[in-house]
């Protein structure tokens, strides 16, 4: 059963309060919500203009040097935060826009969506979150990953 019509808060703000913070309970929490079985959660670093890997769940370890830092504009954490949208595929593996990199198909998912972590306009990272099945994600999908993004950000903003 999916929970998609729950309020991001309620799921991942009593972890945001924890200290230190746990970035892997609070991904799994929201692969969970979407019923997804892979996820990351990059945070934007102000020095490098990089995008550095946070959390991760489901990615082969071969895969995290290329994912451990992303330049704005690269791959679909890359292109939703240059954009500040989100990035949808619904079949990685079949994809041939450009968006998702070489790399990304090896992860074996297929179903896959980035969305930018944002507070007030400001870009803080981006979450990612992806099924190992085809999938379009809804528009009410798409909101609540938008709500997570900005929860999340609205903690680390200090």
């Amino acid at each position: 059963m999916t929970q998609h019509n729950t309020s991001p808060n309620t799921i991942i703000s009593p972890l945001l309060s924890a200290n230190p913070i746990n970035w892997q309970e609070i991904l799994s929490k929201i692969i969970a919500h979407f019923n997804c079985t892979t996820g990351t959660i990059h945070f934007l670093d102000d020095n490098s203009s990089l995008l550095m890997l946070k959390s991760h769940q489901g990615i082969p370890p071969f895969l995290l040097p290329k994912l451990s830092e992303i330049p704005i504009g690269k791959g679909m954490a890359g292109i939703a935060a240059e954009r500040r949208e989100p990035v949808e595929m619904c079949n990685l593996q079949t994809d041939e826009s450009g968006v998702a990199r070489p790399a990304a198909k090896e992860t074996k998912v297929e179903g896959s969506i980035v969305a930018p972590m944002m507070w007030n306009n400001t870009l803080f990272g981006t979450l990612g979150v992806a099924k190992p099945v085809p999938y379009d994600f809804t528009s009410e999908e798409i909101s609540s990953l938008l709500a997570f993004g900005e929860e999340i950000s609205a903690y680390v903003k200090e």
